[in-house]
């Protein structure tokens, strides 16, 4: 499916929820203005970094549509309808196109794994296929998924399976990889880079887009580094990827996304925390991890 390419720097929007761990939709709108401020280009949403797995399917369509309907069109919204149901993903995807999402992305099952391409191609034609209207990114995540299939020969093989495929969701550290999933069929296929760390060698191997996480916090660090790789200032880019690296390794110290929402929480964003199986933080990591991030300059650098 030929459709309008994804561009700059999407967030992988966090679901907020209660204090009790119920969803909470009325503070989507907040989220989304602050992500819009910041220069964000488009919404994954029900994502890993959203906790789509760890909602369940009524949930995650309360969350798509709260941030398709909070977006308006703005910018464009991918929501993400992977399950290890294909039912319940296939039913998702119908959701989505239902209420005016942009696109769709679905993982592949996880529990019973997916035995090799055309197992993969199946699986992902019939998620696909409840939303025949809207362009399909197959989610590439293998650390999670625990799929190792070769992505260059299901992009190969995956068209007439899958009209509507758009291109991948490329959360993986192989560059390689990632440049020969760009160039196939002469850039048939629109690849977005998914590893914050490595943004900067992503752009240097072809990226137009980037899907992350820590974008919903540092997402002008990030316009920095493209721009001074655009302006060929390679020295610049690579300390400002540095201070990504510091960044993420900080909040690495505790458990990852949930330390993402304190640090939402900080900028005045009521997003909660995480639900188990991840571990929320007690006020006392909060206060050492804002320490932390106050020592290497992230409220300074971060959000200028």
């Amino acid at each position: 499916m030929q459709s309008e390419r994804l561009r700059g720097l999407i967030a992988a929007a966090y679901t907020p929820l209660t204090e009790d761990g119920h969803v909470n939709t009325a503070a989507v709108a907040p989220l989304v203005e602050h992500l819009l401020s910041s220069g964000i280009t488009g919404l994954y949403v029900c994502g890993s970094t959203g906790e789509g797995m760890s909602l369940s399917s009524d949930e995650r369509k309360e969350v798509a549509e709260a941030f398709t309907k909070t977006t308006a069109g703005r910018v464009p919204v991918i929501v993400q309808v992977g399950h290890n149901s294909l039912v319940e993903a296939r039913s998702l995807a119908e959701h989505a196109q239902h209420i005016g999402a942009d696109m769709v992305s679905a993982t592949c099952p996880s529990y019973f794994k997916v035995n090799g391409v055309q197992g993969l191609i199946a699986s992902m034609a019939q998620v696909a296929a409840g939303a025949p209207n809207l362009p399909f990114y197959y989610y590439h995540i293998p650390a999670l998924t625990g799929s190792t299939i070769d992505v260059v020969q299901f992009l190969r093989q995956a068209p007439n399976a899958i009209p509507t495929l758009a291109g991948l969701k490329y959360t993986d550290t192989k560059l390689f990889e990632f440049q020969e999933c760009l160039e196939l069929s002469d850039g048939q296929y629109d690849v977005v880079w998914g590893c914050d760390e490595m943004l900067l060698g992503a752009i240097a191997t072809g990226a137009h887009a980037a899907i992350g996480s820590t974008y919903n916090v540092a997402a002008p660090l990030y316009q920095r580094i493209i721009s001074a790789f655009e302006a060929g200032n390679t020295q610049e880019s690579r300390r400002l990827q540095s201070l990504s690296i510091q960044m993420i390794r900080t909040m690495n110290q505790y458990p990852f996304h949930s330390a993402m929402k304190a640090v939402l929480e900080l900028r005045g964003l009521a997003v909660g925390g995480c639900r188990l199986p991840q571990q929320s933080m007690s006020g006392e990591e909060k206060a050492l991890l804002k320490s932390q991030l106050e020592t290497i300059g992230f409220f300074d650098w971060s959000e200028t």
